[in-house]
């Protein structure tokens, strides 16, 4: 099945219309007319060979809200019309370890939504930033009807990025909770953790936030520049989300933990950050990381997201500007995630 989608060539040209194939839906797959696909991060870091490892040609795209417009026989969660959406994760082995006990994000044979080797046709997956997509039945999620489609996409990323480490690390009413960074992660970090009942402090380096931070959900708002700020919550968080990918100092925020409290990084900074060992010795805190969530664990994040009316903070693009939206994005220049509208796709190919 030949679909139209916007792809990069290699690292250094821009993304432009290109030509993919999908597979026929077999009897355990999902076809998925694509409506909305976020932009995420790691679609430029990927884009870009940043991260290094990318194939090319490369179609981004992990953030995907769209309708269902075919299922295989052995298809009974999903029917045409439904609206559905995938996230970061297109399939997995199924009986290893972690995918029994539902952390296929860590399966050793994961297969991600695009830049993944593609076992039915070869070659790499493909993600997003397309028309249509083929997902096997275990790894398409529902989503809450009544939640606005274009803002739900980023959930499927950036949601369930910060949504995991909260549940994992048990937060509840009445724990403080630190939010490092507000972008498009870290708004959502404070979305959840209002909604989860905590008492949520946003961590910033930029005093023109302060006022979005509180509409967004904080109680209160720290400028991490001033020492004296931050003095005046050591030892006190149950809890910290940081989901800052630049070079930052991670000891400055391990002291504000109480004994036996956690800091979870999301964030990736492009060097290993320095630790100071005795901030993690005295008051036996800890320091943990988080990859996305389980497709279980996600379907969670949507049905609480649904119940709680939670959505990203988004712009709506017309795919034609992705690459001027790419150039934004390194400017940190998005209140809060970029969206691409994929109706516009067919405008771009015409």
């Amino acid at each position: 099945m030949k679909t139209n989608a916007y792809a990069a060539q290699n690292a250094t040209t821009p993304l432009a219309p290109f030509n993919i194939q999908r597979r026929d839906v077999g009897k355990h797959d999902v076809q998925i007319d694509i409506l909305y696909c976020g932009v995420c991060h790691s679609d430029l870091h990927t884009v870009r060979s940043e991260w290094q490892g990318t194939t090319y040609p490369c179609v981004p795209g992990h953030e995907i809200v769209g309708r269902v417009a075919k299922v295989g026989k052995d298809v009974n969660k999903f029917k045409e019309g439904d609206t559905v959406g995938v996230g970061c994760m297109v399939d997995s082995c199924l009986t290893c370890a972690n995918c029994e006990e539902d952390l296929e994000q860590f399966c050793p044979d994961t297969i991600f939504t695009y830049n993944s080797p593609d076992k039915h046709l070869g070659g790499i997956t493909y993600g997003g930033y397309s028309e249509s997509i083929v997902v096997d039945k275990a790894f398409v999620l529902k989503i809450p009807k009544h939640l606005d489609l274009a803002a739900t996409a980023p959930l499927l990323c950036a949601g369930i990025t910060t949504y995991s480490p909260l549940r994992h690390n048990k937060v509840s009413k009445g724990q403080k909770v630190g939010v490092v960074g507000l972008g498009g992660l870290g708004h959502m970090g404070v979305k959840l953790a209002k909604a989860l009942g905590a008492h949520v402090v946003v961590f910033t380096t930029s005093p023109n936030k302060v006022e979005d931070a509180m509409r967004l959900g904080a109680d209160e708002v720290v400028n991490s520049k001033h020492a004296d700020e931050m003095k005046k919550h050591l030892n006190s968080f149950n809890f910290i989300l940081d989901t800052v990918s630049a070079p930052h100092d991670i000891n400055a925020y391990l002291v504000l933990l109480k004994r036996d409290g956690n800091l979870t990084q999301v964030g990736v900074p492009p060097a290993p950050l320095s630790l100071n060992v005795s901030s993690l010795i005295y008051g036996r805190r800890s320091l943990s990381g988080s990859l996305i969530g389980g497709i279980k664990e996600t379907q969670e994040m949507l049905d609480f997201c649904g119940k709680h009316d939670i959505t990203a903070d988004i712009e709506l693009i017309q795919i034609q500007n992705i690459n001027e939206a790419y150039d934004r994005l390194v400017k940190s220049d998005v209140k809060y995630r970029f969206v691409i509208d994929m109706a516009s796709l067919q405008q771009a190919i015409t």
